[in-house]
């Protein structure tokens, strides 16, 4: 089945929107100097380390320069606590957020309400929050013999992802290579965003299961997360642009 085009309002987005590139630097000065490097991307995701080292200081720069937000933090903790905390980043203004699935169904709920309540006190737009099912480090023998979890691969990203659905949640984070049963699974609504993807003439690094951009694209992802062979290449910009044009064959 060709899921290039995920839903209806994936049509509408262009090829450049739907790559979102991770600032994983240390400090907002090399964030910014990213950002200023690479003009033409528009979404951009704060994970842990320049999130812990900048603060909500960044999500304002960012929002300055009229970009799009990926937050992904993965808030896992008590219901009351991630609810908390996604209300609190729906204030910022950003546009994605991430929380573990395996928080469970209180909290999910109690994040969505938060989340919805925390942008309308400031006039902001709702967050989609995305749920991570599982991260795509691990592998079907990680799932097996380190976290004792006694489902197959797939069978745990799509219950995680069923369950992010079923309480209201927006879309979730998976691999490119679960993604089309997802897709099939979900339906055309749910957002679906993969980490995990590698072109064919970058490293894959620590990610485990990764395919390149086009599979994931045609496979029903609506937003792809790009970093190092973006940021880690001699030229970025080109990077970039080479990794657009690849894209625009399949969409």
């Amino acid at each position: 089945m060709d899921m290039s085009v995920a839903n209806s309002s994936a049509a509408s987005v262009s090829v450049a929107e739907r790559v979102i590139v991770p600032l994983d630097v240390s400090s907002e000065r090399a964030a910014i100097d990213l950002i200023e490097q690479l003009p033409q991307v528009t979404f951009w995701k704060v994970g842990l380390e320049l999130f812990v080292s900048s603060g909500s200081a960044i999500l304002t720069a960012l929002k300055a320069r009229q970009k799009r937000v990926f937050l992904d933090l993965k808030f896992h903790d008590i219901p009351n606590t991630v609810a908390g905390a996604c209300g609190a980043a729906a204030r910022h203004g950003v546009d994605l957020i991430t929380l573990h699935a395996t928080n469970g169904k209180e909290a999910l709920q109690a994040a969505q309400k938060a989340a919805e309540a925390g942008a309308a006190a400031v006039g902001h737009p709702t967050p989609k929050l995305l749920a991570i099912t599982l991260l795509t480090s691990l592998t079907a023998r990680s799932l097996a013999f380190e976290l004792k979890i006694p489902l197959e691969l797939p069978e745990y990203v799509l219950h995680m992802a069923l369950l992010a659905q079923e309480n209201g949640l927006a879309g979730a984070v998976c691999s490119p290579q679960e993604v089309e049963q997802l897709r099939q699974t979900c339906g055309d609504d749910f957002l679906l965003v993969c980490p995990g993807v590698r072109p064919t003439w970058a490293d894959t690094n620590d990610q485990r299961r990764t395919v390149t951009p086009a599979a994931a694209l045609k496979a029903g992802a609506n937003y792809l997360v790009i970093g190092r062979p973006i940021t880690a290449a001699d030229d970025p910009a080109a990077a970039f642009e080479r990794i657009c044009e690849e894209l625009a064959t399949v969409v």
